[in-house]
């Protein structure tokens, strides 16, 4: 998990403001506001009290295709109510936090992440994203 463990308590309670049925929520779930792109919610793994989720606006390309960007894949442990970045892509740009996998965190590239997943979690909350019960 994230080496600051407050940031890894705040990013859960901010996730939770934008999917407060995270719990629950299986597949798939998305938001739609108005003026905004749409939030999409993926949960990839589910495990006990663990889950591995993708979070992505999509936008259209001239050439008729969705892009998601940003699209970012998420640890979220609710034992602990804590949650961590894991990866970060768009149009231009891919990073992850474990590049090894089973091995230690890049330190720089993971707080890098967090500190975006905290601030896009906070826009989403003012733009009034909240994700329904996926299905």
């Amino acid at each position: 998990m994230t080496p600051d463990p407050q940031q890894g308590k705040r990013l859960f309670k901010k996730l939770l403001r934008v999917a407060p049925e995270l719990r629950q929520t299986t597949g798939h779930a998305k938001s739609c506001v108005t003026g905004f792109m749409d939030l999409n919610l993926d949960v990839l793994i589910r495990r006990g009290g663990w889950a591995r989720i993708a979070l992505s606006h999509y936008w259209k390309h001239p050439s008729g295709d969705l892009i998601a960007d940003p699209d970012m894949e998420l640890a979220v442990s609710f034992d602990d109510e804590t949650a961590e970045a894991l990866t970060y892509q768009d149009t231009y740009t891919f990073d992850e936090a474990y590049p090894v996998e089973g091995g230690p965190p890049d330190t720089e590239v993971q707080q890098q992440l967090n500190e975006f997943l905290e601030q896009w979690l906070d826009n989403l909350a003012a733009q009034g994203h909240v994700l329904p019960k996926g299905r």
